[in-house]
């Protein structure tokens, strides 16, 4: 059953300029797509295809030019504040920079309690028994709920936000870009912790990306995003590989080999 449908979406920025005034620039051109419950849509695409407006669009802080995101069977453009503000709390996000994405005067557990406060009616008992919960689920613990950003790693921080986007139990968590600021082995212990979550929890993703490794660690469906267009949609990620489109062909073999002895050097040196 699909959770979120995106129907023929459009949306184009007005830019003005002393050689373009009131330029129109399209960024999505009739982007249609669904993501089912339980599964995680990863949009891939080169930087500049439009893949983070749409989790913009998504998440209410752009209106889409034309066309509409059907959220739990209703249009999140033309519902009533008092639902859309119900419909907020399960549809949460995980953005790219741990570090910007909190407040630095904040500790760990103001940070995820922030959400909670917001709405939920606990005591404080309550409240931070289950910010303990959450810290636990993502590999941190209760010794961490008096620590300030500053004093965790990128990865570390990064758990608090998931921590963060955990605590109001959502329907659907959009992840933009949420470790390609991250080291490889941090990477690869986040993406594991989210693909755990979402079979322990039975949560939706929406992920953005630009790595085809990291969305074939968490993808159930594989989109690709070529300049506004989406130019192929893969129901089994593994299908990428096989696939004869040329943007798709241009994507794979912008993949390094895993092995440095696999990979090609061209010399600048004149035989």
């Amino acid at each position: 059953m699909s959770l979120l449908d995106v129907k023929q979406i459009s949306h184009t920025y007005k830019t003005n300029s002393m050689f373009k005034p009131h330029h129109k620039r399209t960024v999505l051109n009739d982007i249609s797509f669904s993501i089912d419950e339980g599964s995680c849509f990863a949009m891939l695409g080169s930087s500049g295809a439009g893949k983070s407006t749409i989790g913009k669009i998504m998440l209410g802080i752009e209106k889409t030019t034309q066309g509409s995101v059907q959220f739990m069977g209703h249009d999140l453009y033309t519902i009533d504040k008092k639902l859309k503000h119900q419909l907020r709390r399960d549809l949460q996000v995980v953005f790219q920079d741990s570090y910007s994405s909190v407040n630095p005067r904040m500790t760990a557990e103001q940070i995820i309690a922030e959400p909670l406060r917001n709405y939920e009616k606990l005591s404080a008992t309550e409240q931070k028994r289950s910010i303990i919960e959450l810290l636990e689920h993502v590999g941190l613990n209760k010794r961490d709920l008096i620590k300030y950003p500053h004093e965790f790693s990128g990865g570390q921080l990064q758990r608090i936000n998931i921590a963060r986007a955990l605590s109001l139990k959502p329907k659907l968590i959009v992840l933009d870009e949420p470790v390609s600021s991250l080291d490889m082995v941090n990477q690869t212990l986040i993406l594991e912790l989210l693909n755990n979550l979402k079979k322990e929890l039975g949560l939706t993703y929406f992920f953005i990306t630009h790595d085809i490794k990291a969305a074939h660690m968490l993808a159930d469906q594989l989109g690709i995003l070529e300049k506004g267009q989406l130019v192929e949609v893969f129901n089994n990620p593994s299908e990428f590989f096989t696939s004869v489109h040329p943007v798709v062909h241009q994507l794979r073999s912008a993949i390094l080999a895993e092995h440095p002895s696999s990979r090609t050097i061209r010399s600048n040196k004149r035989p």
